[in-house]
């Protein structure tokens, strides 16, 4: 007896010592880089949303546009504070400006390195003084710091910058990012560069409305007759002055439309281009743009064989919405396949698989028919790991005679877009990469950066409707290019630092571009050849009827900035000092922010008095429209579990969140450590010590009668699994025990009734089904408690795992329904 006293005992207090770890917080260095949900503080005296409005003023002309930004902070707060801005811009857009008004006062903010601006805005802020500094994280993301804002000011920071456009198939499309979609990253915060460290920004919750006002307006101005322009995302109020100059506002409803990017589409009359010579003409420097119109397009009557091979993402930030567009897309690109075609598959979340793993298949009906049943049965969940993806999409055995084509269709919600252009240029071969971004503020970055790394083009799907249209847009440029073999001979006219050194073939009917200087007399011919679907192109331009004009002053920041881009694409991932030095040259010469450049403006006056401190506020950014809440990873410690899983298959969530499977009542899943002891004097008689059993089991509801339908408000699905279990054994293992979270769920409604909402988990299981260790990847419940008591129940279920298998890993959602 005495043994077995001091047996129990010790395994008692092993279970007090397992359950006090597992109560631990998660420490600040196991905290991965990874957006959160804006808490707000009950600290009323610390201003929680100091961005008030944010503007944009658009001038186009011709084919530049001009663009200023406003940004108008307010502290309506008792103490300083440093608000923290992140943002988006145009992939293409060159920023060359930046001004702080406080009051009647203007600063005019000054390029610097990047360190040194940062040093200089830290002194400023420790010395009590406003400051701005405007930083780039990506070609397309900044972020806005401005310190010292005092009780009852209104700082305004005005931002300018200028981009080119570029027409296709004659439409032109100004597009103005108003938000920055969550980044998937599983980098440990305490281990992340400083240059990372955006990532990790507030959102608000999917639906919960952002308190920033937003507006834009637009002066159109174009050398030929407007035919229309048409406005695809907001309301807006269209006038036109003359038969060339339109004014767009934006309509009153749309005052919090700040959670989607803006779009205007525009055509010129008879579905002409601006085309031509622009000449500007400096004190030091000379610059010319030339845009030429191709010719149209040419049906191929001989096709040869394609291999297709189609990425798509189904992580958590593509669940709803942006999922659907992609079934969409993923139903008119296989569906229209010819039957000499082969294509293959690849879903990927926090790992990924292939549709045939030996090898791509027929585009025959069956074969599609197939494809297409695993696609409509994805609904997204889990993180991002798009490299993973690449990598096996890449490594997949090329099939003889075809040509193949990479489609990606993804958001881009990720952190990683220079590995993957640096994966894609280095294992491309003979094949072209083209790009779906799906949403309403994808990130573009990334989509025409995996395009022009993979010598493909990139597609911006925003709505289910736009899907089928885009879709017979790849198949013309795939099956019949515009223009290929291009050269430029510029014959007299004295031209250096011409990009492209080399130009690319034209898939979509738009114009060739080339920059470039020039030096001397504007004079001589510029010949550009080719080749077209009706054979030898050629186009001819007199140099010396061309004037250099001053509203072509922005082509000097429009070709730095391009130098920019391909640089900062050689040096993607490899950090060349030759490079990086050459790219802070640019941003200093040319008043450009760069990756290595950055705007500061300081006020000269002391603001804040007596050593007072100010407190930091990071600005919480809306989910842009579409995106839920499952975008917003929580993430648990070091790289994702599924992530390092390999040979993985997916399956669909079951068709209701009902469950029809006659529910096995077992005690002792839910009995406490210390209810499953027993001591006794003897074999006959035996006693359990009572002790109440842990919160995380409640006590269980009655199990329905046998052949009786249980309907219950916990849908299981989402499930992606590896080798070693199958996803039917796993859902089967939480229906046996549903009424213990039934249990779990109603306990935790008493104390919150409006508890509901998906949760996503990665769970480890050992050789003998029972769990090693449970992770929640995401969630929308906003409960840690039941979160906590979720994880702790599925810790002692056992799973069914197949026969010789070792660890397996699998990711589940569960959806409790109110």
């Amino acid at each position: 007896m005495k043994h077995k006293l001091i047996t129990f005992l010790s395994i008692f207090f092993l279970f007090i010592s397992a359950m006090s770890a597992i109560c631990q917080p998660e420490t600040n260095d196991d905290k991965t880089l990874a957006p959160y949900f804006k808490v707000m503080s009950d600290d009323p005296s610390v201003e929680q949303l100091p961005l008030k409005s944010t503007s944009a003023d658009v001038k186009i002309a011709g084919v530049i546009a001009d663009i200023t930004v406003s940004q108008v902070y307010k502290n309506e707060g008792k103490k300083p504070i440093e608000a923290i801005y992140v943002f988006p811009g145009s992939t293409r857009a060159a920023v060359y400006g930046l001004k702080m008004t406080i009051g009647t006062r203007t600063i005019v903010a000054q390029i610097k390195k990047k360190e040194e601006a940062r040093q200089e805005y830290e002194t400023a802020k420790k010395a009590g003084k406003s400051a701005s500094l405007l930083e780039q994280e990506r070609p397309n993301v900044f972020t806005m710091n401005v310190a010292n804002i005092l009780p009852g000011d209104e700082i305004k920071v005005d931002m300018n910058y200028t981009e080119l456009l570029v027409p296709t198939e004659g439409v032109y499309d100004f597009v103005y990012p108003t938000v920055v979609g969550p980044r998937y990253s599983n980098q440990k915060a305490s281990e992340a560069p400083q240059s990372e460290k955006w990532i990790a920004n507030p959102y608000l919750k999917e639906g919960e409305a952002s308190k920033t006002t937003f507006d834009i307006k637009i002066a159109l101005s174009t050398g030929l007759p407007l035919q229309e322009a048409v406005c695809s995302s907001h309301k807006v109020n269209i006038a036109y002055e003359k038969e060339n100059l339109a004014k767009i506002t934006l309509d009153e409803s749309e005052k919090y439309g700040g959670n989607r990017d803006f779009i205007l589409k525009y055509r010129l009359a008879g579905g002409k281009i601006e085309s031509g010579l622009l000449l500007s003409q400096g004190d030091k420097e000379n610059f010319f743009l030339l845009m030429v119109q191709p010719p149209k397009r040419v049906e191929a009557k001989n096709i040869p064989a394609r291999e297709y091979i189609f990425i798509v993402d189904i992580s958590g930030s593509m669940n709803g919405f942006p999922l659907e567009i992609s079934k969409e897309l993923l139903k008119t690109l296989i569906g229209n396949l010819r039957p000499t075609d082969v294509f293959n598959v690849l879903l990927f979340a926090g790992s990924a698989k292939v549709f045939s793993e030996s090898g791509s298949v027929p585009a025959n009906s069956e074969n599609i028919e197939k494809a297409m049943e695993l696609i409509r049965n994805q609904y997204g969940g889990g993180s991002t790991e798009l490299i993973p993806a690449l990598k096996t999409a890449l490594a997949l055995p090329h099939t003889p005679n075809t040509s193949r084509s990479i489609i990606i269709a993804t958001d881009g919600y990720v952190a990683v877009e220079n590995e993957a252009f640096d994966l894609i240029r280095k294992n491309l071969g003979n094949a072209n990469v083209f790009s779906f971004g799906i949403g309403t503020a994808v990130n573009r970055f990334l989509m025409e950066g995996i395009a022009r790394a993979g010598m493909g083009e990139s597609f911006i799907i925003t709505k289910k409707s736009e899907a089928p249209a885009q879709a017979e847009k790849f198949r013309k440029y795939v099956e019949s290019p515009v223009l290929t073999q291009i050269k430029a001979d510029f014959g007299n006219f004295d031209v250096h630092a011409v990009e492209p050194p080399s130009i690319p073939d034209v898939l979509a009917e738009r114009p060739v571009i080339v920059f470039g200087k020039w030096k001397g007399k504007n004079e001589g011919t510029i010949k550009l050849t080719g080749t077209s679907g009706e054979g030898a192109y050629e186009e001819k331009f007199d140099v010396s009827a061309v004037k250099p004009l001053p509203e072509n002053s922005g082509l000097r920041y429009l070709w730095a900035r391009h130098q920019i881009s391909v640089l900062s694409d050689h040096n993607s991932l490899r950090n060349d000092p030759e490079i990086v030095a050459e790219v802070t040259k640019l941003g200093l010469d040319y008043n450009l922010l760069t990756a290595y450049t950055s705007f500061i403006a300081v006020d000269s006056e002391a603001r804040v008095k007596n050593g007072e401190e100010s407190t930091t506020v990071k600005q919480p950014l809306p989910l842009p429209e579409g995106v839920s809440n499952l975008a917003v990873s929580r993430m648990a410690p070091g790289a994702p579990m599924m992530a390092r899983s390999k040979g993985l298959s997916l399956s669909s969530p079951p068709p209701s969140p009902s469950s029809s499977n006659s529910l096995k009542e077992d005690g002792e899943a839910c009995d406490s450590f210390a209810n499953k002891l027993q001591i006794s004097d003897s074999t006959e008689s035996k006693k359990k010590i009572k002790s109440p059993a842990p919160e995380v089991c409640p006590e269980p509801a009655p199990s329905p009668q046998k052949n009786e339908k249980h309907q219950s408000n916990i849908n299981i699905g989402g499930i992606v699994t590896g080798k070693g279990i199958s996803s039917d054994s796993i859902k089967q293992s939480f229906e046996e025990k549903i009424n213990l979270f039934e249990a779990l769920f109603e306990k935790a409604k008493k104390s919150s009734p409006s508890l509901s909402g998906k949760v996503t988990l990665e769970i480890k299981v050992a050789s003998n089904g029972k769990p090693t260790e449970v992770k929640i990847a995401s969630s929308e419940l906003n409960n840690e408690e039941f979160e906590k008591k979720i994880t702790e129940l599925i810790k002692r279920l056992i799973f069914k795992t197949l026969k010789n298998s070792s660890e397996v890993e699998f990711t589940v959602v569960l959806t409790f329904q109110s």
